[in-house]
């Protein structure tokens, strides 16, 4: 099992800034991704940005250039820093862990949540 503990959340204005930052721990084995989902009102719950093992890294269209995740594999952590907010950004704002695991038969994984930090753009 993994444990993710999220912070960061909260109230922000327009064009302002926050940073998120998740640290995982429980866990026995590597964790091959680590990075952020959003669920806004009324919508599902989308990849905002993922951190793979191999170092690279992967944003949702409408977060490039705006936010910018990091990843400490040793310390099991992953921040997103997010600045210039536009209201569309308010949701819950989810930390992601994902184990892959390998057999004759392929690939499967497994995906671990953390409980959810609100962030509300508003003026």
């Amino acid at each position: 099992q993994v444990q993710l503990v999220e912070s960061g959340g909260g109230l922000v204005q327009p064009g302002g800034s926050l940073r998120l930052s998740c640290v995982a721990s429980g866990n026995s084995f590597k964790i091959d991704r680590m990075g952020w989902y959003r669920q806004g009102p009324g919508k599902q719950r989308e990849l905002v940005a993922t951190s793979v093992s191999d170092g690279s890294t992967n944003y949702t269209d409408s977060v490039k250039g705006r936010f910018t995740i990091s990843r400490d594999i040793d310390k099991q952590t992953v921040a997103l820093q997010m600045n210039d907010f536009k209201p569309n950004d308010t949701a819950v704002y989810y930390c992601h862990a994902r184990r892959d695991q390998y057999s004759e038969y392929g690939r499967w994984s497994t995906d671990y949540w953390g409980q959810g930090t609100q962030v509300t753009v508003s003026s």
